[in-house]
């Protein structure tokens, strides 16, 4: 495997954090970051980022994993971070079927059994991450258990539009206006363009400042809106999602009653149906659980580690 670059002064995850480059079944190149646990780490944590995020980003989830006794790996999905970009453009944020997604999780799998990673492994998903990992723990998969931080498994829509967001879906799928930004979506990135005051991410000026120095000490991670293709391609998928049964699997879900970014009644209606679930509705709380105030970081944190715990044997 080959060295990719990796920030890990601006990261702030444990010491010995690296890169590499992976390459899927269709010929993308991925970047994959890495941190270790402790000496015996008790498992891995694989952390699913959303949308428009990167690798550095979960430096300080790294940490918390690190603190419980676990490794950690989180990946630039195609199409943002330091992985390949799909447009000529490389700021729009695009995919054309989230079945490319399932791709590039395979090709973090099968690096994981090659390089033989601790187990039991076990899942950390954020936002868009949250419908990719969930589609994957939908058939057979290797994961223990499985936490998720405000899962796109419904995605906002003006709505008007709701009760026919499905047929607006099939009749972009594919076509060339789905290069076009989605309605709403701009040029710009979120934390460029939006005032912290009243933002729909974060309560807390200090995360905010991280997210902005990330990009700009390394402008090459910048993703903007998304495209219609991505949004058609998400509409799709999260509406599959809802049709298929929740996982035989242990799962605890956090989401802020002021979420504003994902839809909450699918999240609601979803851990309503999980036999092994535990949903976590937190109060006031923005889209970014593990940068929100120390309060909400520390209570997702805390779901975490105890369900982490229920599945890994004691050393």
């Amino acid at each position: 495997m080959r060295a990719a670059p990796f920030h890990g002064d601006m990261a702030r995850g444990p010491e010995g954090g690296a890169a590499i480059w992976l390459r899927t079944e269709d010929d993308r190149q991925l970047r994959l970051g890495l941190w270790p646990g402790p000496d015996t780490p008790r498992g891995t944590v694989f952390i699913l980022p959303g949308r428009s995020e990167y690798i550095e980003k979960y430096g300080p989830a790294a940490t918390r994993m690190q603190a419980s006794g676990y490794a950690s790996l989180a990946i630039d999905w195609r199409g943002q971070g330091l992985s390949d970009r799909l447009l000529d453009d490389p700021v729009k944020g695009h995919i054309t079927d989230y079945a490319e997604y399932q791709c590039d999780l395979r090709a973090v799998l099968d690096y994981a059994r090659a390089h033989d990673l601790p187990r039991p492994w076990l899942m950390l998903a954020h936002s868009m991450g949250g419908a990719i990992g969930l589609r994957h723990l939908m058939g057979t998969h290797d994961f223990a258990a499985c936490a998720f931080s405000a899962p796109m498994w419904g995605v906002q829509v003006p709505r008007a539009l709701r009760g026919i967001q499905r047929q607006i879906a099939d009749r972009v799928d594919g076509r060339a206006i789905g290069r076009n930004y989605a309605p709403g979506m701009t040029a710009d990135t979120y934390v460029y363009r939006a005032p912290f005051t009243d933002n729909m991410l974060t309560r807390d000026p200090e995360m905010w400042a991280f997210m902005i120095e990330h990009l700009a000490k390394e402008p090459g991670l910048i993703i903007a809106g998304a495209t219609l293709q991505w949004a058609a391609a998400s509409i799709l998928v999260c509406a599959e999602l809802a049709q298929m049964p929740s996982p035989d699997l242990p799962c605890y879900t956090g989401i802020g009653t002021h979420e504003r970014i994902v839809l909450r009644p699918p999240v609601i209606e979803r851990m309503a149906r999980w036999p092994q679930g535990r949903l976590d509705d937190i109060d006031g709380a923005e889209h970014e659980l593990m940068m929100e105030i120390a309060p909400v970081r520390d209570r997702f944190y805390a779901g975490c580690a105890a369900l982490f715990e229920r599945v890994t044997p004691q050393v």
